[in-house]
């Protein structure tokens, strides 16, 4: 059954052997492992993860008639989920942290990333997020400060994950082939993270400093603080920098006293 991609679910499949295999390397499956797959498509990552023996496969498919193609392919090898990943992210907990895989639809790739990040005890129940990301969203989570693509996402995702990339994959290894290229990255939860009340809190305070990125910081801390110049003299902060040139640590320290004076 040929089964055409969905532009409207941001269906693009993955069909070079190699690189599915370079993603299934990139999770280092052991024994026991539990795998949840998001997206799996027409199930050709899905079918490499299978290989790797891993004790469950979980995989979560929107598309109905997709669904039932993985039903009838895999049978009782791996358990279809059919429902949106962004209804039931949180329904995947586990004895032990599971190993996470998709070829993430890029419409909707940064809602997936961010709504893992803002459950509570991510490391208990995720051990690695092996993703695939169109390149330019994959930049941002990936950019460090004083750099152009630096900005909320990239500091949202650092603050509870240690990520890294993997390689670029060009977009003829897709069908349908994108305009754009993509790259692997993996990502997992960290163990000590700096405690702050509220991702919401954090969203806020970043949305504010980087709605005027090329501005001087001191605009965005005076929306934030009455008495902006003593928080500031506090925090060692410079109010001629911008707000590519703040480290994520000092946007942590800008939130909880944001927090502090709020709440």
């Amino acid at each position: 059954m040929k089964i055409k991609p969905k532009k409207k679910l941001g269906q693009n499949f993955l069909k070079d052997e190699n690189i599915l295999s370079n993603i299934v390397d990139s999770g280092n499956l052991v024994k026991g492992d539990t795998v949840l797959e998001i997206g799996p498509g027409t199930g050709n990552l899905t079918k490499k993860l299978i290989e790797k023996e891993p004790d469950k496969v979980l995989v979560v498919e929107k598309d109905k008639e997709l669904s039932q193609l993985l039903k009838k392919k895999f049978g009782r090898k791996v358990e279809v989920i059919n429902k949106d990943i962004l209804d039931c992210y949180n329904d995947f907990k586990f004895e032990r942290p599971i190993k996470v895989f998709g070829n993430l639809p890029y419409n909707i790739s940064t809602k997936i990333l961010v709504s893992f990040i803002k459950m509570k005890n991510l490391n208990k129940f995720f051990d690695k997020f092996i993703f695939v990301f169109q390149k330019e969203v994959a930049d941002r989570i990936l950019a460090s400060e004083n750099t152009k693509n630096y900005g909320r996402l990239s500091i949202v995702s650092s603050w509870k994950l240690n990520i890294s990339k993997i390689n670029d994959i060009d977009p003829k290894y897709f069908y349908p082939v994108p305009k754009v290229w993509s790259t692997l990255i993996t990502l997992k939860p960290k163990s000590k993270f700096e405690k702050i009340k509220e991702i919401k809190n954090l969203e806020h305070v970043t949305n504010i400093f980087f709605n005027q990125r090329r501005k001087k910081i001191k605009k965005p801390m005076k929306q934030l603080f009455k008495n902006f110049y003593s928080i500031s003299e506090k925090l060692r902060l410079n109010l001629d920098l911008r707000p590519q040139n703040i480290s994520i640590e000092d946007y942590l320290k800008i939130c909880k006293v944001y927090e502090n004076l709020n709440h």
